[in-house]
């Protein structure tokens, strides 16, 4: 699984982090390790409409997760910034 921020090249579409998985990412999950990160930071990973819910539920038992944003919505947000 990878960090969405590093996933993506300008000419490419943003792919799901599952493992192996190379379908288009429709969702962002907004994750932070409280151990080793500010309480405001925010790193990502993309998903697929099929992996949502596996890579929600892995980020969620480890109390990781704290948004899950479509695609589009979070990019309109970063253009915002």
């Amino acid at each position: 699984m990878s960090d969405a921020g590093n996933a993506v090249n300008e000419n490419e579409k943003p792919i799901c982090s599952a493992k192996d998985c190379r379908t288009p990412a429709v969702w962002v999950l907004a994750w932070n390790n409280p151990k080793i990160h500010t309480p405001e930071r925010r790193k990502t990973w993309l998903a697929c409409d099929e992996h949502r819910e596996h890579l929600s539920q892995f980020l969620g038992m480890r109390g990781f997760l704290k948004d899950v944003v479509p695609l589009a919505e979070w990019e309109r947000g970063e253009r915002e910034r």
